[in-house]
């Protein structure tokens, strides 16, 4: 297992890999309830969206594992399900309704969209193309868009909506400042006083040095709420069902000839923008965390084969019934706890695979447990922060905006597309000016048009 992992070469062991994929999964695992929540008012089957998505985490996450030697989880993404749930049940009332074959088989495209794109190096090429400054930028914005989902999730941060005017139901609205306040959640809330309860718990394991802090925080808090009365293990037990129903999944529910009828063509781009640079990110900012990117030739060449692996998650994904698969930021958790290698993967995909057969024990972790524990990721993703040239304005502005719109407009993809845009404008106007030091790489310039080509013509919601 040393030989092919390479444990020694990473500064690991097979202890520390083990309680990293663990740790992985636990602040991951509300995928499998979250899923299947998401995708349900679609008409799918909550058990077969919930197979596929265990199915699919597990299986894409032990290939990452296995071919890439990359502590990266993947599962079915949060926002590309809710973006695929929405634009299903929105046709509903149009002319040219899309079906739920219609939009698997819109992912399933995406998917063959970004193997071709994998093959022929473009994607890889991202990994050149972008700015160091840029690069720790995604590392930190992706770290505070993770604060963001705990904080939320947790509901110690709360938004308050007083508005002038009415406001329809799910729709994005431009409230002034006086109209909405973002502040801290009320403590009269049980999840609330346990997430901070969590905090302090992992907080004082951390300074402690303790092996596997997170993990054991995530385990403390789950005991602490099962004493309290917080989490009933004999409802949960009860709800639950043990033996996994396999009848009920809709493997390959594709629609091709449906797809090219109803033209859904903005939603096949939307698929592929959205995921890769959420891809990029995730990657790029979970291999700077791990120290991956010391040796930068190793570091491109690591983070080529995951977007291979990637690529063909997007497809399996689709096939096995589900929304776009994608690496998941939460990886970062397992990184934080000492994984490096693919060990940390493959842990974290056995569990998901395990996690079929024992739904009721996954369903026991309550949700303060987990979003504490992306809090404290957050704070140590921030430490990528110190990388960044600030003193030069052509690296500082777009370095800013990327880390500051990942979180504040709630997507990875708004963060990268504004600081590759407004790189690519500053570095240029500076070129002009006579310094000429900034490289401009030619796929900067293409992605630059493509961007404002995408926010042009299908707008930003």
């Amino acid at each position: 297992m040393e030989r092919f992992f390479k444990f020694k070469e990473h500064g690991t062991n097979f202890r520390t890999e083990i309680m990293a994929g663990l740790t992985t999964f636990m602040t991951m695992a509300y995928i499998l309830a979250v899923n299947p929540i998401i995708l349900t008012p679609t008409g799918l089957d909550w058990t077969a969206v919930f197979l596929a998505t265990a199915i699919a985490a597990g299986i894409f996450t032990i290939a990452m594992g296995l071919f890439v030697n990359f502590p990266v989880a993947l599962a079915p993404g949060m926002g590309l399900n809710a973006y695929f749930a929405s634009t299903v049940i929105a046709s509903q009332a149009t002319d040219k309704p899309i079906s739920v074959a219609m939009g698997l088989t819109a992912v399933f495209i995406s998917g063959i969209i970004f193997i071709i794109l994998t093959l022929t190096q473009i994607r890889q090429m991202l990994i050149t193309a972008v700015p160091d400054s840029l690069k720790h930028a995604i590392t930190v914005g992706i770290g505070l868009f993770i604060t963001i989902v705990g904080l939320k999730g947790s509901g110690l941060m709360t938004v308050a909506v007083t508005a002038f005017g009415d406001i329809k139901a799910g729709a994005y609205t431009d409230v002034s400042g006086s109209e909405t306040v973002i502040h801290i959640g009320s403590f009269s809330n049980e999840t609330v006083v346990m997430t901070v309860v969590a905090l302090l718990i992992i907080g004082i394991l951390m300074v402690m040095r303790v092996p596997g802090a997170i993990l054991w925080g995530i385990l403390g808090t789950t005991v602490l709420s099962i004493i309290l009365g917080q989490v009933d293990v004999k409802k949960t037990f009860t709800d639950q069902n043990w033996a996994p129903d396999f009848t009920t999944m809709n493997i390959g529910h594709f629609d091709f000839p449906g797809v090219f009828e109803v033209g859904i063509i903005t939603v096949v781009l939307t698929f592929t923008f959205v995921e890769l640079f959420d891809t990029f990110g995730t990657l790029v900012g979970t291999a700077n965390r791990a120290g991956l990117m010391k040796n930068p030739e190793e570091g491109k060449k690591r983070i080529g084969k995951a977007m291979f692996v990637d690529a063909f998650a997007v497809s399996g994904g689709a096939l096995l019934g589900t929304s776009t698969v994608t690496a998941f930021v939460e990886s970062s958790a397992g990184v934080a706890q000492g994984g490096r290698t693919g060990l940390t993967s493959v842990t974290t995909g056995i569990c998901f695979l395990l996690s079929i057969f024992l739904s009721p024990v996954v369903a026991l972790v309550p949700a303060a447990a987990t979003n504490a524990a992306l809090i404290i990721v957050g704070v140590l993703m921030l430490q990528s922060v110190k990388e960044i040239d600030f003193s030069d304005m052509v690296y500082a502005i777009p370095s800013f905006l990327t880390l500051a719109l990942m979180p504040f407009t709630y997507s990875i993809a708004n963060g990268i597309s504004f600081g590759i845009v407004t790189y690519v404008v500053l570095a240029t106007v500076a070129n002009a000016a006579n310094k000429g030091k900034y490289k401009v790489h030619w796929l900067m310039w293409i992605l630059a048009i493509l961007i404002i080509g995408r926010y042009v013509i299908m707008g930003t919601e």
